[in-house]
């Protein structure tokens, strides 16, 4: 039993990290029709910023967040401007948007590690007390991760339920067309939503080296997988499937860490991916292409 609490403690930590990286995913997905694969070089570049404003800037690592964040919504933002849209333009299939941010993956975390080189880097905080709660074991600062997830959700579920741009996000996702003849302003919404989902990436990249503590340039190379997994098991394209999934998918690597070799646990998420594209691909609470 104490097995099982403690790694279901850690898993609810790593489902917090993956919350954040899978619903920003999601949305792009959702919003623009990209599947994104190179959300994962924005995740480590950004928390590479962030090393660097709270270690050599010698910013409090709150505050070298907000670079770490700024970063994700620029970088997206930047991508999107002037590498998915003008290829979009073209009708391109989607398998070819595919390959392209493939490569743009390629280019950032490769191009980043010729940076900062290939050893690991170590991003070491405070942990703060160690707190008991029902046999499981949580640090202040793995307590103010999952605060983060949390607040991050509300925001989102407020912003696609309560806002305009959140309105007009959810008619741009479910039909573009329809969308910009009934007076949306669709291109403006995707470029919103490639800073919000891009600033998400961001946040979560930091969080991620944060909890992690040992990070190097190619450390989210296997992640996106863990957001695919995530993903598709919540439904594509549906926030809300991305933060069940995530929540699944975090306890599930975890829990598989405690009972069996913890260097497979990415093997569990290969095996929910897989499941999912093969007997349900509009995963559980998605029945089409819809945040």
């Amino acid at each position: 039993m104490s097995v099982f609490l403690s790694s279901l403690g850690f898993g609810l930590i790593s489902a917090a990290v993956l919350a954040i990286a899978t619903v920003g995913f999601t949305m792009q997905f959702a919003v623009t029709n990209v599947l994104n694969l190179a959300y994962g070089s924005v995740m480590i570049n950004s928390a590479f910023v962030t090393y660097y404003l709270n270690y050599h800037a010698h910013l409090n690592a709150w505050v070298a967040m907000i670079g770490g964040v700024l970063t994700g919504a620029i970088a997206s933002y930047l991508l999107n401007r002037f590498v998915f849209t003008p290829f979009q333009r073209r009708n391109l299939p989607p398998i070819a948007i595919v390959i392209v941010a493939l490569g743009v993956d390629l280019c950032g975390t490769f191009g980043l590690q010729a940076i900062v080189g290939g050893s690991y880097f170590s991003y070491k905080q405070s942990l703060g007390r160690e707190l008991h709660f029902w046999g499981m074991y949580f640090s202040t600062l793995q307590l103010t991760i999952i605060g983060i997830c949390v607040v991050v959700m509300g925001l989102i579920h407020w912003l696609l339920k309560y806002t305009r741009l959140g309105k007009a996000m959810r008619a741009t996702s479910a039909n573009a067309s329809l969308a910009r003849n009934s007076g949306v302003r669709t291109q403006s919404v995707i470029s919103s939503t490639w800073l919000i989902s891009g600033a998400l990436c961001g946040l979560a990249g930091t969080v991620f080296a944060m909890n992690t503590g040992v990070f190097a340039a190619t450390s989210a190379q296997l992640y996106i997988v863990l957001m695919l997994a995530a993903m598709f098991l919540g439904g594509p394209g549906s926030a809300y499937g991305a933060m069940i999934g995530a929540l699944t998918i975090g306890v599930a690597t975890e829990l598989s860490a405690g009972f069996f070799n913890p260097q497979y646990k990415e093997v569990i998420a290969f095996v929910v991916l897989l499941g999912m594209l093969t007997f349900r691909p509009y995963g559980l609470f998605g029945s089409e292409k819809t945040i």
